[in-house]
């Protein structure tokens, strides 16, 4: 009778844990101390206008110039000394005569008296002696000369120079995730670059011989891989940058082709999927171990509970469960965070909270922090109620929920009719606290 085969053990006095089973498990509160100070902002770099959007500010900008950098007509009509439209009404016209026009990037450069009038255009620069613009609709133009129809006061319809922006304004601070209108912003300024955190470079080291690409043919015994899917989304939410997009190249369970994905260079973080717990062919652990430094190995926490953490050269690597919930987990709680923070984002979550009243115990043990799915609804305030599955390999249990409650270790769960504080899978964006 054939025996099962002993998996091979690592050289030196690397702890392994395959086929034994975890002594003990981390405390979350203490990895993501270590992991706080292991993610800082990995330097700045200074990009063109165009590839702005999203990237976070590594210096604040001021404006170098006033914006607008003249007075220009917010309307399209005539500009005319202001006093002299005093008693205009329909029934009393006062005329004006025309004396040259105005239009965006081609001004006036005559004077204007009482007596006179320009045409001008939306945009387009206001001549000093200029007081007012009266709209179009108020005026009557015929044979060279315009008739007013309404008074219009001083300074009415111009907008002056630096009403906008002024010289020397700080505008845009360190740290901010720059929107659509902030490189708007940016551009009305004259400048075409800024200086922001480089991005981080993220690899996908997707382990599984059991693994299959969607779209391939599957044959008995193997799974449609999903995590990488997963992951890249993940990662591009938190500002990272991808050294390969999805479909990724699987790695066999093999220690040298493990091996070189984990030294291989130019990775600032490198996210294992699978691979990470005590099976036999688990290499993953023992090999970040050998290479650099396993500093955790085993999580307090429900589900990721064989998640590890530790550096390899100066990447930080992340082992990920490969059930797919714990994956997302560990992703969220761990990965996620230093991804963020190397960019420059700092370490909140991207989803945001909500507060809701349970509507059935959700209980956990001491000492162990807890992702539980649940749904929510409509109501004011909304119910929250956890959902029958504890399953780590259930993906499509993550679409069923709404969101996801997290239970700290210091508590054995919440009663039913609590008030607690939900995070909503569909309403990403920085929220006030990370976990």
């Amino acid at each position: 009778m054939n025996t099962p085969s002993q998996p091979s053990r690592p050289p030196g006095n690397v702890r392994d844990v395959r086929m034994t089973g975890f002594s003990e498990r981390a405390v979350v509160s203490e990895v993501l101390d270590w992991l706080r100070h292991q993610a800082e902002p990995l330097g700045t770099e200074s990009v063109p206008i165009g590839e702005l959007s999203g990237r976070v500010l590594s210096h604040p900008i001021d404006a170098p110039i006033d914006v607008p950098s003249f007075d220009r007509s917010a309307m399209d009509g005539y500009a005319v000394q202001a006093a002299a439209t005093h008693g205009a009404s329909l029934y009393n016209p006062l005329g004006f005569s025309i004396v040259g026009e105005s239009l965006p990037g081609a001004g006036f450069s005559g004077s204007i008296e009482a007596s006179t009038a320009i045409r001008i255009m939306t945009g387009a620069p206001v001549p000093d002696q200029a007081t007012c613009v009266v709209p179009a609709e108020h005026a009557n133009e015929a044979d060279g000369r315009v008739e007013i129809t309404r008074p219009v006061p001083e300074g009415r319809h111009i907008g002056r120079r630096g009403e906008d922006v002024s010289i020397g304004q700080r505008l845009l601070e360190t740290g901010r995730q720059l929107r659509p209108q902030d490189v708007a912003l940016i551009g009305s300024l004259g400048l075409d670059r800024a200086d922001v955190y480089r991005q981080t470079r993220v690899r996908l080291l997707i382990t599984g011989d059991e693994l299959v690409a969607p779209g391939e043919v599957r044959r008995d015994g193997q799974i449609f891989e999903s995590n990488s899917l997963m992951l890249a989304a993940l990662v591009e939410r938190d500002g990272g940058l991808l050294e390969t997009a999805p479909p990724v190249e699987f790695v066999a369970d093999q220690r040298p082709a493990i091996s070189e994905m984990l030294t291989r260079p130019d990775a600032d973080i490198i996210l294992v999927s699978g691979g990470s717990s005590v099976g036999s062919e688990d290499h993953a652990p023992t090999l970040v171990a050998e290479l650099g430094e396993l500093t955790f190995h085993g999580v307090a926490m429900r589900p990721s509970s064989p998640s590890g953490i530790g550096r390899v050269g100066s990447a930080l690597v992340f082992l990920l469960p490969g059930n797919p919930v714990s994956c997302l987990c560990a992703y969220d709680v761990f990965a996620g965070l230093a991804i963020r923070k190397q960019g420059g984002r700092g370490v909140d979550w991207p989803y945001r909270p909500i507060d809701g009243v349970l509507s059935e115990r959700i209980s956990s043990d001491i000492g162990r922090l807890d992702y539980c799915r649940v749904a929510i609804d409509d109501n004011s305030p909304p119910n929250i109620s956890p959902l029958a599955i504890s399953g780590a390999s259930i993906l499509s249990s993550t679409t069923r929920a709404d969101g996801f409650v997290m239970v700290p270790a210091e508590l054995e769960g919440y009663a039913s009719g609590s008030q607690i504080q939900v995070w909503r899978y569909d309403h990403c964006d920085r929220g006030p606290g990370d976990p």
